[in-house]
């Protein structure tokens, strides 16, 4: 019995060839191919190669060829069964059973496909009908010749077809419904053809095989401007690209391939000799997406349509797909002029002004800097404070850790450049000023700084603390368990903290306090009201805010700690790995980005 093509192809998207043979052969990289000595052949020179991108092994000592199947198949001695249950496993798989539903299911494909390939093909001739000259005039509008329109199969379906009543001749209802081609009308109780007054754009899989739709609108309408096939057993639409199975033919070429949004972006962009274009078929794109676009190309960029949608879309995926990059794979967004979709672009500036924009390119960490640091107003330092730990907790997102540590140390050093400001940006405030405010804080602020740049970020935070507990004991009582749990790092500070909890514990009023620290702590309060910037932000606050403040400042402690906890683990681990020391890592890690 055969296996399912889809799963075949899961199990090769999965795995490398040079992953599969790099088992059996040592191979080093050349170019886009590894090279190895022959595992068919004794040998001094290599004349064995992979290739990742067109999937295969090529020995040119013996000529032979194939992918990863063939490979075990010939060097392993298995049949293919037995190579299919390999890979399966080591692709993470479960093991393929058969059963009579397969047959059944392999069927339903063939005869989903041959119906999908008569609709494509009848709609795609009726464009070049009387009753289609609107939608054959459109398309030469957009620029789009006749041998695009051929090559892409694109079609119209006018409002009035029998085309249903044809596919009944040969298919079931039951089959022709499976396909999403119609619904039916709960006024007429008929069907009724999906794409009704709309071109159609095939969409295939990367093996060319035509699975969905999508349909354009080409006058005013109150309806959606593009619809696409519903999800059907044989189309998710979360694993499809449109036009990656050309695009693909063209990664020997190109490590970048351009990401559009719609159908008519990538035939327009297409159509100007730029071919490495594909389209997800919407903003959302997934992480399947993505990972199968690298399985052909390393450097993909993202090119949305320039109106505030397109660029909400953009930062939304760039925050999902974040966590994915590697020192191999990785993501650039190019901006569209305001307005202005690639389609509207090529139009007006051609193949030539298209290569230019793209060559300004962001790479995926430089555009999510830009993204969150237009969101803050700059000369705000406790926006700033909140800028910090967005690009902190998106950082610490990214899967690889290498990559990580780097791009996280690039965020902050760029942080630094932002403002003198140190010491109001060392630690965050969820609380905005009042505009009349912002330059007397400001200039407030920038004074303290030349008192206390020397201090670290800990120490800020602690002195915030110690502020706020001397001078607002009513407020500090009624957080004596969530004081108590933080460890101060400078001695003296833990010892004063220990000291004033006490005394509000035990009831003490601020005046038997003062008491009480004058000696030893009278020098230390002096630190503490001298350099504690807190003052100047706890001016004409209530009650609830500075609460509030010391909350953030007692989390952002605790932030702190297990900051250098991490930092020590790491160290560790570099000399000794512990698994303990790893597990705990890996908690404190998962801490900070829940927080």
């Amino acid at each position: 019995m055969k296996y399912p093509k889809e799963y075949l192809n899961e199990i090769k998207l999965r795995l490398k060839v040079s992953q599969v043979v790099g088992k059996t052969v040592q191979l080093k990289k050349r170019g886009k191919e590894f090279i190895g000595l022959s595992p068919f052949k004794n040998e001094k020179t290599p004349s064995f190669t992979v290739n990742d991108e067109k999937e295969f092994y090529h020995c040119f000592s013996t000529g032979e060829h194939g992918n990863i199947f063939d490979f075990l198949i010939k060097t392993k001695s298995v049949g293919f069964g037995e190579a299919v249950k390999i890979l399966a496993a080591e692709a993470g798989m479960q093991p393929y059973r058969f059963t009579n539903f397969d047959q059944k299911k392999e069927l339903r494909f063939k005869n989903y496909k041959n119906i999908l390939i008569e609709y494509r093909d009848y709609f795609h001739k009726q464009l070049y009908g009387e009753n289609c000259k609107e939608a054959l005039d459109y398309l030469n509008k957009r620029g789009l010749k006749k041998n695009i329109i051929e090559e892409f199969k694109l079609g119209y379906v006018p409002w009035k077809n029998n085309f249903y009543k044809e596919l009944l001749k040969k298919y079931s209802e039951e089959e022709i419904n499976l396909t999403g081609l119609y619904y039916k009308s709960d006024k007429t109780d008929k069907y009724i053809d999906r794409f009704n007054s709309r071109i159609i754009f095939p969409v295939n899989n990367i093996s060319g095989d035509t699975i969905a739709f999508g349909g354009r609108i080409i006058r005013d309408s109150k309806l959606a401007k593009y619809i696409n096939s519903p999800e059907t057993e044989f189309y998710k639409k979360g694993s499809m690209i449109f036009n990656l199975e050309k695009a693909k033919d063209l990664r020997s070429e190109t490590d970048e391939v351009l990401i559009v949004e719609g159908y008519m972006d990538v035939v327009s962009v297409y159509a100007s000799g730029i071919k490495n274009v594909i389209s997800n078929s919407g903003t959302a794109i997934t992480e399947r997406q993505i990972l199968l676009i690298w399985k052909f190309f390393s450097n993909p960029i993202i090119c949305l349509d320039g109106d505030e949608s397109g660029k909400k879309a953009a930062s939304r995926i760039a925050e999902r797909l974040f966590p994915l990059i590697d020192e191999k794979n990785k993501i650039f967004f190019s901006k569209m002029p305001e307005g202005k979709d690639p389609d509207d672009f090529i139009k007006e500036n051609g193949k030539d002004g298209l290569v230019n924009l793209l060559k300004d390119k962001e790479i995926i960490q430089t555009f999510i800097w830009n993204y969150y640091l237009n969101k803050i107003n700059q000369n705000n330092p406790y926006e700033i404070s909140k800028f910090e730990k967005d690009i902190k907790k998106i950082s610490y997102s990214i899967k690889d850790e290498i990559l990580k540590k780097y791009v996280l140390e690039d965020f902050l050093e760029k942080i630094k450049k932002l403002t003198p400001i140190q010491t109001s940006k060392n630690y965050k405030n969820y609380y905005s000023f009042k505009k009349k405010q912002d330059y007397k804080i400001l200039k407030e602020t920038k004074i303290l700084h030349q008192k206390t740049k020397d201090l670290s970020k800990t120490q800020i935070i602690e002195f915030s603390i110690l502020f706020i507990i001397l001078n607002y004991s009513e407020i500090a009582a009624k957080k004596l368990e969530d004081l108590s749990k933080i460890k101060f790092l400078a001695e003296k500070n833990e010892s004063l903290k220990n000291i004033i909890l006490s005394s509000i514990s035990d009831g003490k009023n601020k005046d038997e306090l003062n008491l009480k620290l004058n000696e030893p702590y009278d020098q230390i309060t002096k630190e503490i009201n001298e350099n504690s910037n807190i003052q100047i932000i706890i001016k004409n606050k209530n009650e609830q805010d500075i609460s509030n403040l010391l909350d953030d400042l007692i989390k952002d402690h605790i932030e702190q700690d297990n900051l250098k906890k991490i930092e020590s683990l790491e160290q560790k681990l570099i000399n000794n790995l512990d698994e303990n020391s790893y597990s705990e890592l890996i908690k404190l890690k998962s801490q900070l980005n829940r927080d």
